[in-house]
């Protein structure tokens, strides 16, 4: 099987999830990567229950398709190997504040010299430059500062706390992802490699999108709870009578005639589309106040057969074993180790390429797999 990526090598020094998750990206299409890990500090991930096979599931995930180097990056011998390697490596991604590469010695400015075609991204929570650089953070607080948590959440409740690190993957990883592409394209009409600074609260920002662009160009300013998509109109989650939800999000007029149909409900017709307050408030009252008589069970019966845009709020366990899940192959199975036979559930890479008779999919190779140099 041929994939998208192949022949690119990356040196991957970066812990955690924003950029193992890229370079995984990376590496389900074809890349090689080869994880730099500390003898003496373990990424904090393989630490983190719960353990499959006496390994970390997280790390597991994460480092899969990759080869894993322990290297002590105080040592100088290490250090020089790296610059001994680096000309066969096309990228680099590291995660460390700014500042720490160039202490080692192993900086954009110093490995380019030594080899011009690499490109060289750095993941960070501020930037390289600017006040906040040398600032610890967290996803929450990438969050906090883009404007995202602020017009998040219920006005009673306040922002809250994800399910998933939104600031982290959709800002770190997944812009590292576009960048570095980008470059790798770039680099086959000049030739050159280059240096590319990831902040992940400056990539949070720009998903605030449409609510930035009111902001700024139309002097809108989103509040929770005040628009469209965040629970200011009848698009939202309601209970169920067995205490389950249901998401709504029938805002076209189509799918609003729909919903006002199977809840029989005219005042959604004669409402659903008011800036006002109290008649929004109405009608969310109204929607409430049917779902609540249901089960979900009975609510999935009903809508199954509608396309009004009404679905079931799935646990996680339930997502990854939906009908959808099988028929999508959301998760497919990959080795634990190098040489067993055992096998674990894994996300497949949600990229697939067809081109003519050949076909790119995800197949998963030996995870945890030592790579001697």
């Amino acid at each position: 099987m041929s994939y998208a990526l192949k022949g690119l090598k990356v040196l991957d020094f970066s812990t955690l999830l924003p950029g193992p998750f890229a370079t995984m990206y990376l590496a389900d299409l074809g890349a090689e990567v080869v994880h730099i890990e500390s003898p003496t500090r373990p990424d904090l991930l393989r630490l983190v229950p719960p353990y499959a096979h006496g390994q970390a599931t997280a790390h597991n995930y994460l480092n899969r398709n990759k080869q894993s180097v322990a290297l002590d990056l105080k040592d100088r011998n290490s250090l020089e190997l790296i610059k001994a390697k680096i000309s066969d490596y096309d990228i680099v991604v590291e995660q460390f504040r700014p500042g720490v590469m160039q202490r080692l010695g192993l900086d954009y400015s110093t490995l380019a010299e030594i080899n011009p075609r690499l490109i060289y991204c750095s993941i960070t929570g501020y930037g390289q430059t600017g006040s906040y650089k040398d600032k610890a953070g967290h996803d929450i607080n990438y969050l906090a500062l883009s404007g995202i948590a602020g017009h998040s959440g219920r006005v009673q409740g306040g922002p809250p706390p994800f399910g998933i690190q939104v600031a982290d993957v959709a800002g770190g990883s997944m812009h590292a992802i576009i960048a570095i592409l980008a470059a790798v394209i770039e680099r086959q009409r000049s030739g050159m490699g280059q240096y590319i600074d990831i902040s992940m609260t400056d990539c949070a920002v720009t998903l605030n999108n449409m609510a930035a662009a009111a902001s700024l160009a139309g002097g809108v300013h989103a509040q929770p709870e005040s628009g469209h998509l965040n629970g200011g109109t009848f698009y939202d989650y309601y209970h169920t009578q067995d205490g389950r939800y249901l998401s709504v999000g029938s805002l076209e007029p189509q799918f609003m005639q729909g919903l006002a149909q199977a809840l029989e409900l005219p005042i959604l017709l004669e409402k659903g589309m008011s800036m006002d307050a109290q008649d929004r408030a109405e009608v969310k009252a109204a929607i409430q106040q049917k779902i609540g008589s249901k089960t979900l069970a009975e609510w999935q019966t009903i809508f199954s057969s509608l396309d009004v845009c009404v679905e079931p709020v799935l646990q996680l366990d339930e997502a990854l074993h939906s009908q959808l899940a099988q028929e999508r192959g959301w998760v497919v199975k990959v080795p634990v180790k190098s040489g067993e036979q055992e096998t674990e559930p894994q996300l497949a890479c949600p990229i697939k390429f067809s081109r003519s008779s050949s076909r790119y999919e995800f197949i998963g190779q030996a995870l945890g797999e030592t790579k001697d140099w």
